[in-house]
């Protein structure tokens, strides 16, 4: 079974800043909320279309995915967990989709697609999908906010 969820943020950055800043999300993301991520490690690749990255996070669970796509052009990323301590048996997969889009404002919306394949009958909770959604605003907004500090970097 597959579930997905959206979740969509307006910031004040161009698509092209926060396409680059989430181009950067391996060294970043430990940087803006080390409660939530330890460290986030390149094991196989470069860290473009192919590569294998690990995540300790903050209570020691890990995760690993893959990188599926980079689209420079569009600004888009996907990737795909494949392995972590979250799945519980529930889960198989977990395919991110995000893009960055010129908002008329001169800023961009963020939009980012979760699929969740389950595996069996099995099914996420109301709940869960809530504090996934909510996980994932509040990683952009602590994301946006190092972009914004740092307006030389991006």
């Amino acid at each position: 079974m597959e579930v997905s969820m959206e979740v969509e943020v307006a910031s004040s950055l161009s698509s092209e800043k926060l396409f680059k800043l989430y181009n950067n999300y391996d060294t970043i993301a430990p940087k803006v909320d080390p409660q939530s991520f330890k460290s986030i490690t390149i094991i196989q690749g470069d860290g473009g279309v192919g590569s294998i990255i690990s995540t300790v996070y903050g209570d020691g669970s890990t995760s690993k995915h893959t990188v599926d796509a980079i689209d420079t052009s569009n600004h888009l990323i996907s990737y795909t967990y494949f392995e972590g301590d979250v799945f519980k048996g529930i889960i198989e997969k977990i395919t991110h989709h995000i893009k960055f889009t010129p908002s008329p404002s001169g800023g961009a919306i963020y939009k980012r697609t979760v699929i969740f394949k389950c595996i069996g009958d099995a099914k996420l909770s109301d709940e869960a999908m809530n504090i996934s959604k909510e996980t994932i605003k509040n990683i952009f907004k602590r994301m946006e906010s190092y972009a914004i500090a740092r307006p030389q970097d991006f």
